[in-house]
């Protein structure tokens, strides 16, 4: 059985890709930006593609087992500098919109994703505001903070990911974590002697003629091809001669866990070329990464399918 899955603040499709590889079918997409509905539409073509949350009526979306969100982070990021709006924010703020088309349609899973600041947000009052939200709706919920780098990829990118299941479809922490200590558990402590390298310390590549990086790249943020963000200051490129430049898009797309050239438009015009880049950098700094959202996936599909045996040799039971 295939589970559908509709897809809000789709983005370029991080969860769209990674809950696609663990067997899901993707039937909606919502997304504001008209760059990555451009880079949505070159990879779903001809997918029903709303552009705006706060006007979409629930009756547009197809019906769909699980809803899939990575509401915008903007407000809750400890990136951020000064205070956080949290969820009072105009972008954060959408989860509210979000919930609204929950209300209305019920989806029997849910699955978020956001900054793992949203935990503190408002000395954590924002996220007990998530957790009552999904509560009032009739769902089970639970969420846990999952780091990029566990999963294959390159960066290290602490996410914290809800699972939100409708009573009677299962279990969410059964989603969420599992009993057997898997490779990314830390290991077993050691007596005390030499401290290991940092990974961001360890160095790959031509000692010799480069091009050299760090075997770990800092959490990618969403920034301009210029020199604006803090994330040029720690993940860059460098050349036994002394050059250094930033990452190419490719190279965060990789990083990220996209195949390479994911966010190039087809029809890509080099006249146009630094702003293409600078909106592909935002593009991945904003997005989720695959990999991750796969892992999740696999387990919320191994869930359904538990749920739904049990459903019919309940069923069968009773006859």
């Amino acid at each position: 059985m295939s589970y559908k899955v509709a897809s809000f603040f789709s983005g370029i499709g991080g969860l769209d890709l990674g809950l696609e590889r663990a067997g899901f079918k993707v039937v909606f997409q919502c997304e504001v930006k008209p760059f990555c509905r451009e880079i949505l539409e070159q990879h779903w073509p001809g997918l029903p593609l709303d552009k705006d949350i706060r006007t979409l009526d629930d009756a547009k979306i197809p019906e769909s087992d699980v809803w899939a969100a990575g509401f915008p982070c903007q407000d809750l990021s400890l990136a951020r500098m000064g205070p956080r709006s949290g969820l009072r924010g105009a972008q954060s703020g959408l989860f509210h919109d979000f919930m609204r088309l929950v209300r209305a349609r019920n989806p029997r899973g849910i699955i978020l994703e956001n900054v793992h600041g949203l935990l503190s947000s408002h000395g954590g009052r924002d996220f007990a505001i998530v957790l009552q939200a999904l509560d009032e709706c009739g769902y089970d919920v639970a969420w846990r903070v999952l780091d990029s780098k566990f999963f294959g990829v390159p960066q290290q990118r602490r996410r914290v990911y809800i699972v939100a299941m409708h009573r009677g479809w299962g279990s969410p922490a059964e989603v969420l974590f599992e009993p057997e200590r898997g490779d990314w558990d830390p290991a077993p402590r050691r007596q005390d002697g030499k401290k290991s390298p940092s990974l961001f310390q360890t160095i790959l590549g031509d000692p010799e003629r480069g091009p050299l990086v760090k075997s770990i790249a800092h959490c990618i943020y969403a920034e301009s091809a210029r020199h604006t963000g803090t994330d040029w200051s720690r993940n860059y490129v460098w050349y036994p001669d002394g050059r250094v430049r930033r990452f190419l898009p490719t190279e965060t797309e990789l990083a990220q866990g996209f195949p390479a050239d994911w966010t190039r438009p087809r029809h890509f015009d080099e006249r146009q070329a630094d702003k293409i880049d600078s909106l592909r950098y935002h593009a991945v700094g904003n997005s989720v990464t695959p990999p991750v959202a796969e892992w999740v996936g696999h387990r919320l599909m191994a869930a359904l399918k538990a749920q739904e045996a049990k459903s019919l040799s309940d069923l069968a039971a009773a006859e």
